[in-house]
């Protein structure tokens, strides 16, 4: 089996799913270096999963070894890292958001095509069991047209359990920016590209109290709205309402559901690879529970990873592409703009809904 070299960045809390399933899960992937600005992270990283090197950044990018360079870096580092990646000609895959701007993105999008390199980034979550069998239930018409849609991110914030939240509350932080990617990924997989959104925002605590270890007491200034609030046209007509908030304590909102013309789809949480997927069709009396019938239920993030070194070996697009993220990033903004506007905002980005993945496939393989 062909293996395409790869060359990891960042080796926070992360990269530890990654390189388990680079070097461990998917056949067609061979961490070749790491780095991080704590080399001691990446020489621990190296020694525990078997990667040869551990390079700075720009040893990575400088190798002509390298061919993908996957950027798990900070998000205020993405664009640039990306950027100089694509410049020195690698391949790149990056954690979300693609970038911190719209405008960034579609600089990365637009190098990338001009190099003829791939782009692509997280999350991933789309490709496992539990929404390409959702999916496959959409293509297949047993909800029928989807006609509209919801989805929900709701929390109390971050502070209270991980240890370094202050950044969720400063520029690139905040709800929809921190988890709104894996629902609206997993919205345009299911439903297509966007076209139009609406949104409201809400600061709702200046500040927050850091109750978990090792900041326990420190006080964060909010800079960012943590309450979001909005609509998404999409281009198949479909209209979707999304809340993204860490402003609620406690909630019993469903994740996505998608509603059709014969029936109702109830979407597992985008942030994972698995089930529950329960279906309601429109003469049914109430919801039945379906089985996956795809593989990847596991936490499997680097997927998007070995789907693109799948296409450098057999050619094709990455169903997890750089024009995927980077609509992602312009909806995202958008909310934001839209409230702060008071106007609707037509989105300038598109993509196509990306392939679904084959039936029948044996782990660690995506053909």
């Amino acid at each position: 089996m062909e293996k395409v070299k790869i060359g990891l960045i960042g080796c926070g809390t992360i990269s530890d799913i990654y390189l388990q399933n680079l070097t461990h899960t998917f056949v067609n992937t061979e961490v070749y270096a790491c780095s991080d600005l704590n080399q001691d992270k990446a020489r621990e990283a190296a020694e525990k999963y078997g990667i040869p090197h551990t390079w700075t950044a720009d040893e990575i990018i400088a190798s002509e070894e390298i061919q993908i360079v996957v950027n798990l870096t900070t998000p205020q580092d993405h664009f640039q890292i990306c950027r100089q990646a694509l410049e020195g000609g690698k391949h790149v895959y990056v954690e979300k958001p693609l970038s911190l701007s719209p405008e960034q993105g579609s600089e990365l999008v637009k190098l990338a095509a001009e190099k003829g390199l791939l782009l692509g980034g997280a999350p991933d979550t789309f490709l496992g069991a539990g929404l390409q069998t959702c999916r496959k239930l959409i293509d297949d018409g047993f909800i029928g047209e989807p006609l509209s849609a919801t989805a929900f991110m709701v929390n109390h914030g971050h502070e209270s359990w991980h240890p370094a939240p202050e950044f969720y509350y400063k520029k690139g932080g905040g709800p929809m920016y921190d988890m709104g990617p894996y629902y609206l990924t997993a919205l345009v997989s299911l439903l297509g590209p966007a076209e139009l959104v609406s949104g409201m925002t809400r600061t709702s605590f200046k500040q927050r109290t850091i109750t978990s270890e090792p900041l326990f007491g420190q006080i964060i200034d909010v800079d960012v709205p943590t309450h979001i609030a909005g609509t998404i046209q999409f281009r198949s007509g479909a209209i979707a309402s999304m809340i993204t908030s860490f402003d609620v304590w406690s909630s019993t909102l469903p994740h996505i559901e998608i509603y059709g013309t014969l029936g109702t789809l109830l979407v597992p949480d985008p942030n994972t690879f698995g089930g529950p997927i329960r279906l309601r069709p429109a003469q049914g009396s109430e919801f039945m529970e379906i089985p996956a019938v795809h593989q990847y239920e596991e936490n499997s993030r680097g997927i998007g990873i070995s789907d693109m070194a799948d296409c450098l070996i057999h050619g094709g697009t990455p169903r997890a592409n750089g024009q995927i993220t980077n609509h992602v990033l312009e909806i995202m903004h958008a909310f934001h703009s839209s409230a702060d506007s008071r106007r609707y905002v037509e989105l300038t980005t598109t993509c196509e809904q990306p392939q679904p993945l084959p039936y029948g496939l044996v782990k660690g393989h995506l053909r």
